[in-house]
This record gives structure tokens, C-alpha cells and sequence, in this order.
């Protein structure tokens, strides 16, 4: 059953490190947990979620920094994250290491017949899953902007004649329930 909420939550998510500034802009329920915000930032991204992540924020009380993970469906956002207190980091795949800086820049009232959560805005494509990291992307470009590259046939088959790493729309964002994902994260905790 979904819970209820007044408010939503207007966060920027930016890939750090990438010479391409790609970045997107959310809005979700106030009534998030961490795992709805990473199901959220896989869809809005483009990532695919074949890989473990983790979120760091400050400790309100404490002061410290803290790692959420599993279990994060236990871990509401308005708990950790506000106004006085808005930033994350987020980082996605431990081996190419896709680390994000997550900002909450709002909190304002829903808006009537708004399916939340939202993509309002953002920029560039996503990197494709396994590339290497933000470096291995880097490459990826300089080799497909190339077709001397002895790798450019190999590197494009694999990203797509059509890809344009400038390319965004966020109307294209499908987002997917998150709960339809709790099962294979069970299942991947098992296995590792």
C-alpha cells in the first residue's frame, strides 16, 4: 500500500568526476526510504542495477559520517537528509566506482495529478553499464569520435550508432516501482 504524503523532495544528482556534465533532477515523496531513492536515481541515470551501491551523509546528531545500506528500506530520507542538512554521496558499481553528489535543493507541497516520482530535468547520457569507471568512459568517447580507432567498430556496436553522450529528455525517464526490486536485492545479499 503506498503511503500518503503532502510533500515531495527536489533532489540534484550529479556523476561526479566526468568531464561531461551529466546530471538529473528528481522529485519524490517525502516518505522515501533510501532504497526508493536508489531504485530512483537507477531509472533517472540509466543505470541498469546489476551492481551492490551504498549512500553516505552526515549524522545529524553526531556530526560523523554514515554509510545506509542494506538494510536501507529501513531508512527513511527525511531522517537523515533536509534543508540543514542536504547533502549524500552516492556511489553506485564498487569497481568502475560511479560516485554521485545527491543535493536536496526543496521541499514543496505535491502538485495535483503529478505521478511521483519525476525527472523535471537533467543532462547527458548515461555512461554504459561496465565501462570502466568515469576514466573507461572517457576512453569510450575518444574512441568513438575516431573511426581510425582500431577499436571504434567494437566500441560503437556496443554503445549504438545513435549514441549521443550529449543527449538527454526527461520525459523518456520510465520509472519503476521499487518494491518490484526488494526481491533481487534478497537474492543478491544471498549470493554475496
Amino acid at each position: 500500500m503506498e503511503k500518503k504524503f503532502e510533500n515531495v523532495c527536489q533532489f540534484k544528482i550529479v556523476l561526479e568526476e566526468s568531464k561531461s556534465m551529466i546530471w538529473r533532477r528528481v522529485l519524490v515523496p517525502e516518505t522515501y526510504t533510501f532504497w526508493d531513492l536508489h531504485v530512483t536515481i537507477q531509472d533517472a541515470m540509466g543505470w541498469e542495477n546489476y551492481h551492490m551501491h551504498e549512500f553516505e551523509t552526515v549524522n545529524h546528531s553526531t556530526k560523523e559520517i554514515i554509510t545506509i545500506k542494506t538494510p536501507e528500506w529501513e531508512q527513511l530520507i527525511a531522517d537523515f537528509l533536509d534543508m540543514d542538512n542536504p547533502l549524500a554521496h552516492y556511489i553506485y558499481d564498487f569497481g568502475d566506482s560511479w560516485g554521485h553528489i545527491i543535493k536536496l535543493e526543496n521541499i514543496v507541497p505535491v502538485e495535483k495529478d503529478v505521478n511521483y516520482p519525476i525527472c523535471i530535468n537533467g543532462k547527458g547520457a548515461c555512461p554504459p553499464e561496465d565501462c570502466g569507471g568515469v576514466w573507461g568512459y572517457e576512453e569510450l568517447l575518444e574512441i568513438i569520435k575516431n573511426p581510425d580507432h582500431e577499436e571504434y567498430e567494437e566500441m560503437l556496436e556496443w554503445v549504438g550508432e545513435n549514441f549521443d553522450p550529449e543527449y538527454f529528455d526527461p520525459k523518456n525517464v520510465v520509472f519503476s516501482d521499487p518494491t518490484d526490486h526488494m526481491n533481487d536485492l534478497l537474492n543478491f545479499d544471498e549470493n554475496y
